[in-house]
């Protein structure tokens, strides 16, 4: 593409101001503000379609207020492309990787023109130099790199109003913008994939229908697709390679001109909290699309190498990287915090969203070297009146040493609980487990967040995420099938804990079948009877296959897209029935602990633990790593919490049998619990006992690898 390179051809520019940063149209003109401490000069280029080519002018930046750069330039408008070209040593040994022939990013960029096209231009360095990165490249990027976008942040919100969902009622529903809506019959040719789409009153409805009180996007910052990825006609289709921190990804807007992805996603917000449904995004504040050394100069990089990574002490030409990706932001820097806090907010305020589940999150509490629970970055959300006002969920762990770090969050944070989905998976593939662990994750797992001043609602559930097995797959392969990824299958382990009930993949037989769906049951009845708060994946309650692929971060393509045609509308009316379940009855989403101990002891007035035989559960009972069935009494007498009004809660009384053991098993009612009207409302393993009561019957047969839910009414 040709260029024609102008300089200050602009009639008027104005000091400006150093806050706030980014680019601000005030209605008549706009102000530029970039922090760029170690920098010795800016230059702002401004990018205008002439003829057959692009129009870059650029313009100095004389004004520095403190370490922020900044002009006023009056005439221009939303809409307006551009980018920052940063002067000053190129010195990777110091750290310092200053190269204006880049044409950079602006951190603060609300909308993005397009992806990047691969070239070597996008390199500081010359690429294939002997010297690597310690070469410097002489190439304009800007042909190459996407361009900032001004925007106009006037949106007609309607009077939107958050649900603000309390914790303990919400069903979170984990979802791909694009995978979500691509297939689906039902929506328009012209949106699928979009977030107008996920916006259309079809998509509404079903989650409606379905009873999930908030959506947690994948990824929707924006983002880039690896060039490694690219050059095997493959892409970074989960997102979690973030260059735009306050930008909405192009790659699923209906329009892609002049920032018009910023409407569409308000226009997403505003409809789904008509229907109730809170939006929360899944953010990537710990590393950017930057890499290692050897990686892209795209933004950060060049405009202030030192100021926004962590750097290896004694070499800063070297990245210290704790997420696997090549580097990581240092939170431990006012400027970085300030831009984190302030992406946050902007997604709050201008954006209208409900929280943030945050990837990776013990990175952001790294201190030096170690996870600090207080570190700056938890102080300041914990002070702010925005975002401490907002669901907030770690991903608590890192690649960095010491990295699993569940339960070390402070109040108010949920986690992501991966003891909760390993023990449960363990408990119904009959691996060697305790039933003191299965009785902890039930519970909300206290021994997790209980001596951390926090509640049951801390524990974010979950079977399945989009990493790893689908919940139809995790009952159908035993190893992974990877093929589209370039991968070796099997690698002697099976980290998925995953069993495929007899056959690997797809099968015809019908023994085998009826126990995977007994298996899908299973778990998903476990995953919505526990205390804590039940986060479901897109497609699961339908029976959704990746064809036994755990890693399908690469597949924009049918392996990872919902496939709508082959629903499994048995399995989607059976987790509808669920989530209504838990939504009807306190009893399974308690606000508070049970008393005394959960797990262990007799005589509880909340919460009472039975062998198959009827006698309470001693403490040796726990310890057995072949015990595999066990009986749960819940008093809807002793929830002791209040309703809004300040009433008293009370729920009906439940009896949850599971039966992990692969033959049925007959199971006594506690003396104590005889007389009272038991009647069956769920079976895993029979639909014909539903509705059956007991009576004075003293005892019910439960079938192998199922649960029986008996209710006593109120």
């Amino acid at each position: 593409m040709e260029k024609t390179i102008k300089r200050n051809m602009v009639k008027k520019i104005y000091p400006g101001k150093p806050y706030p940063l980014g680019a601000t149209w005030d209605g008549k003109g706009v102000n530029f503000a970039l922090f760029a401490e170690n920098a010795t000069g800016v230059e702002l280029c401004l990018f205008n379609d002439e003829g057959n080519g692009q129009t870059e002018e650029r313009i100095h930046i004389a004004e520095r207020t403190h370490q922020v750069w900044h002009c006023y330039v009056p005439g221009i408008s939303p809409g307006q492309l551009f980018g920052y070209r940063v002067m000053g040593d190129y010195d990777p040994a110091s750290g310092h990787r200053f190269n204006p022939n880049k044409l950079l990013i602006d951190p603060y960029a609300k909308a993005l023109s397009g992806i990047v096209d691969w070239h070597d231009s996008l390199f500081g360095y010359e690429v294939g130099h002997p010297d690597e990165d310690m070469s410097f490249s002489e190439t304009n990027s800007a042909p190459f790199a996407p361009k900032s976008v001004v925007v106009n942040n006037d949106f007609n919100w309607e009077g939107d109003q958050p649900p603000r969902t309390p914790y303990h009622q919400s069903v979170i529903y984990e979802m791909h913008v694009k995978g979500f809506t691509q297939q689906h019959p039902d929506i328009p040719d012209e949106i699928r994939g979009t977030y107008a789409a996920i916006g259309h009153p079809v998509v509404i409805k079903y989650l409606t229908g379905l009873g999930v009180t908030a959506v947690e996007l994948m990824p929707v910052h924006q983002s880039i697709a690896d060039r490694h990825l690219v050059e095997k006609g493959l892409t970074n289709y989960w997102g979690y390679n973030t260059i735009g921190f306050f930008a909405p990804d192009i790659r699923y807007a209906g329009e892609v001109d002049k920032g018009i992805q910023v409407q569409e996603f308000k226009e997403m917000v505003k409809e789904l909290h008509k229907a109730g449904i809170e939006v929360i995004l899944d953010v990537v504040y710990n590393h950017t699309a930057e890499g290692n050394h050897l990686g892209p100069t795209l933004s950060f990089k060049g405009i202030d190498n030192a100021s926004y990574y962590r750097l290896v002490e004694d070499n800063k030409r070297y990245y210290n990287d704790y997420t696997g990706t090549g580097n990581t932001l240092n939170a431990m820097l006012p400027n970085v915090l300030r831009f984190i806090m302030d992406s946050l907010r902007y997604w709050i305020v201008e954006m209208h969203v409900d929280g943030f589940r945050f990837d990776l999150a013990a990175t952001l509490a790294r201190e030096l070297h170690d996870v600090n629970r207080l570190s700056g970055f938890f102080d300041i959300i914990y002070q702010d009146p925005i975002i401490s006002q907002v669901k907030l969920i770690a991903e608590p762990w890192d690649v960095g040493e010491g990295g699993y770090q569940v339960g070390n969050f402070p109040p108010g944070w949920g986690e992501w609980n991966g003891k909760f989905r390993d023990c449960v998976r363990d408990y119904w593939i009959g691996a060697d487990s305790m039933l003191g662990e299965f009785g902890q994750r039930f519970t909300g797992s206290p021994d997790l967040y209980q001596d951390n001043y926090r509640k049951p609602t801390a524990s974010i559930n979950f079977i399945t995420a989009h990493d790893g097995f689908t919940l139809n797959d995790l009952v159908s392969y035993n190893e992974k099938h990877n093929e589209a990824n370039g991968e070796d299958n099997n690698d002697g382990e099976n980290h998925n804990r995953s069993w495929n009930c007899g056959a690997e993949g797809p099968t015809d037989d019908p023994e085998i079948i009826k126990l995977r769906d007994r298996q899908k049951r299973n778990l998903l009845t476990t995953l919505f009877l526990s205390q804590g708060v039940p986060m479901l994946v897109a497609g699961d309650e339908f029976g959704r296959t990746q064809q036994g692929n755990n890693n399908a971060y690469c597949q924009d393509n049918e392996i990872s897209w919902l496939n709508w045609a082959e629903a499994d509308h048995d399995l989607l009316a059976f987790t509808c029935e669920l989530i209504r379940l838990r939504k009807d009855h306190p009893a399974f989403r308690r606000r508070r602990w049970f008393q005394g101990q959960p797990v262990k002891g007799k005589g509880l007035e909340d919460i009472a633990w039975f062998l198959p035989e009827g006698t309470e559960m001693e403490d040796e009972n726990w310890n057995h790593d072949f015990a595999r069935s066990l009986g749960v009494f819940l008093n809807g007498k002793g929830l002791h919490s209040v309703g809004p009004e300040g009433e008293h809660i009370i729920d009906d009384d439940f009896y949850v049998i599971f039966n992990a053991h692969h033959e049925a098993l007959e199971y006594k009612i506690p003396e104590k619990l005889l007389g009272q009207n038991w009647k069956v409302i769920l079976d895993t393993g029979h639909e014909g006992t539903i509705g059956q009561t007991l009576n004075e019957r003293e005892s019910i047969s439960v079938e192998g690898l199922s649960i029986v839910l008996l209710c006593n009414p109120r």
